[in-house]
């Protein structure tokens, strides 16, 4: 999917506010169990695979005004979860042979 997808379908759900910070804290734990003791298996992700985990959490991240983008969550950190996932994923491709 491409970042228009992605934000058309937060569009088409109307979520509010609210809702769309809760997610994206879910979505971000998600990360964080995925990284650590989740052992990157994707179903533990709320999109249940990292490229669509990262896409939606971009989207909802940007469906904020400027001066309502959650503190707790930058698009930088964001990025570094994209890059470590996906580091862990082919590091970690080998070694299923």
């Amino acid at each position: 999917m491409t970042i228009n997808q992605y934000e058309q379908y937060i569009q088409e759900k109307g979520w509010d506010d609210r809702f769309r910070y809760m997610l994206l804290d879910r979505m971000r734990a998600d990360c964080d169990y995925f990284l650590g003791n989740g052992q990157i298996y994707g179903n533990h992700l709320w999109a249940e695979n990292v490229a669509d985990q990262i896409g939606y959490m971009k989207a909802l991240w940007e469906s904020f005004p400027e001066d309502g983008k959650p503190e707790w969550l930058t698009m930088e950190q964001i990025l570094n979860y994209e890059q470590e996932m996906l580091a862990l994923l082919a590091a970690n491709s080998g070694s299923k042979d």
